[in-house]
């Protein structure tokens, strides 16, 4: 390799290592080899091969590059351009993944319509097709068939795949009731800071799983003597947490209630979704959900998730952050009110449609129309609540809107322990953020964006926020590894050129 070839690689390294939080000393421990190794390594004076290099990126769960293709993914943006013109919505991320989850509850067939064909659900399809599931692409690639083995074969589980999504955690509810022990990777994901897994083992050892933790895998014990016999607290009205409460309580035979449970719209797909599978849930949209289980599902079923309002809300971003006149189209109205009331609130010049609903019959949308708007600091600080409040997802795209705004605005994004710390890197395209501490943001508008060449972040919302910046910045800026991106977006740089961005996909490894 070329010497310059080298500091290239190197210095991609370096950052990859430097947004994950790691010291050089860390890195170094996880490859098992030295610090000076390391040092070598990324200023470019030490030679590296292709399987060091994949196994440094294994390691910072970040594509430095892809054995098989030319390398990471990275972004160049032309910024400084108008939206205009009208962008649909796609479906909702993290109903998908849930709903493939729930597959393993099925012995018959399921198509899932209009599924987004992101790398979160690809990950979930490699883990599924190495344990038997069989699945493809039908309807020239816009729906997906998942047709479960009659037996899955759990030891022969693709790891590498089921580290890099956190979304195997709903594996447990399905396979509790199909396999008496099994095993599964620890978790993975986005890098959002210490999450324990203790609130999902509180409402599944109600039904008789037990988990012990070592080497890197959940050892799964279940005793099918054990059941529900009062209403499961969930101690967190998380998401996932909902939903694998729901996923076990499906399969049971009899009558569960789950307290504390999150109405969010991913939960609510999910119930839509058992609901054709032939089991009972009420209270669907409240925080106690009542499901009447029944001990074997084995029906053919067709079901369509519906839109995804965090995507509805990055590109509402989009057209604030690039001063556009942009509608978006099917958006999923219910789960977006309060993020509107507060941009009302700031000043925001908007239009929508009358309500129509969604192809799962259930979930109401609108077409919503945003124009170029004077914009003024909220009064009170942006902080997420549980739905009915501002979505947890939807906070970081508050620091791009906020740099445009006239004053200061205090965010406060008290759920995860490091995610506000990613929103610093604003700063790069000339933003004014100070960080309070781990979880407060302190924003100053409005802002005159620059163009710059900086590293995607390890998180998938404060990702799309800095891509969002560039196309307000005058000038070229370069995005780079933008794996954590396509994660939970479906083709997003193509589908921001159709209504007016000038976003180039580029590898150069």
């Amino acid at each position: 390799m070329a010497d310059d070839y080298l500091v290239r690689i190197g210095k991609l390294i370096r950052d990859a290592r430097q947004h994950r939080g790691w010291t050089q000393t860390q890195l170094a421990e996880a490859l098992a080899t030295s610090q000076s190794a390391v040092n070598r390594i990324e200023r470019g004076n030490q030679n590296i091969s292709l399987e060091m290099i994949a196994r440094i990126g294994e390691a910072l769960d970040s594509e430095i590059v892809s054995l098989g293709y030319s390398g990471p993914m990275h972004l160049r943006v032309v910024g400084g351009r108008r939206l205009s013109g009208s962008i649909d919505v796609k479906t909702s991320k993290n109903a998908c993944v849930a709903l493939l989850c729930a597959s393993l509850l099925n012995k018959g067939r399921t198509v899932l319509r209009r599924v987004a064909r992101i790398e979160e659900v690809y990950r979930l399809l490699e883990v599924l097709n190495s344990i038997g599931v069989r699945t493809r692409w039908i309807n020239d690639g816009m729906d997906l068939e998942i047709a479960p083995p009659a037996h899955l074969d759990m030891e022969a589980i693709d790891a590498d795949a089921a580290r890099r999504t956190r979304s195997i955690i709903m594996f447990l509810g399905p396979l509790l009731h199909r396999l008496r022990q099994f095993k599964l990777p620890y978790a993975g994901g986005c890098d959002l800071g210490t999450r324990t897994i203790e609130p999902h083992m509180i409402a599944l050892r109600r039904f008789g799983l037990d988990i012990t933790a070592t080497e890197g895998l959940y050892h799964a014990q279940v005793d099918r003597s054990i059941a529900p016999d009062r209403p499961i607290v969930l101690t967190e009205r998380g998401d996932t947490v909902t939903e694998n409460a729901l996923l076990a309580a499906a399969r049971h035979d009899g009558v569960t209630v789950i307290r504390n449970a999150s109405s969010n719209y991913m939960v609510q797909d999910l119930c839509f979704f058992l609901e054709a599978l032939g089991v009972r849930v009420d209270g669907i949209g409240t925080t106690t959900l009542t499901v009447h289980g029944v001990p074997a599902i084995d029906v053919d079923v067709d079901y369509s998730p519906s839109e995804d309002p965090v995507e509805a809300m990055s590109l509402l971003a989009a057209a604030v952050v690039t001063e556009s006149e942009l509608t978006i189209r099917r958006v999923p109205i219910e789960f977006l009110e309060i993020e509107l009331a507060v941009l009302e609130e700031m000043g925001l010049d908007h239009d929508r449609s009358a309500e129509y609903t969604a192809d799962n019959g259930r979930t109401r949308l609108v077409d919503l129309t945003v124009r170029p708007s004077k914009l003024e600091a909220p009064i009170d600080k942006i902080h997420p609540m549980p739905f009915p409040g501002l979505n947890i997802d939807n906070v970081p795209f508050f620091a791009a809107i906020a740099a445009t705004a006239q004053g200061q605005t205090l965010i406060h994004d008290w759920v995860y322990d490091n995610r506000a710390i990613y929103l610093t890197d604003l700063n790069r395209l000339g933003g004014r953020l100070q960080l309070l501490d781990p979880h407060r943001v302190l924003v100053e508008g409005p802002t005159r964006w620059r163009a710059a060449e900086m590293m995607c972040p390890p998180a998938l919302r404060p990702a799309v926020v800095v891509l969002l910046a560039m196309m307000a910045a005058e000038g070229t800026s370069v995005l780079r590894n933008v794996y954590v991106i396509n994660r939970g977006y479906e083709d997003l740089a193509e589908r921001l050129n159709s209504v007016g961005a000038q976003i180039e996909i580029f590898r150069d490894i």
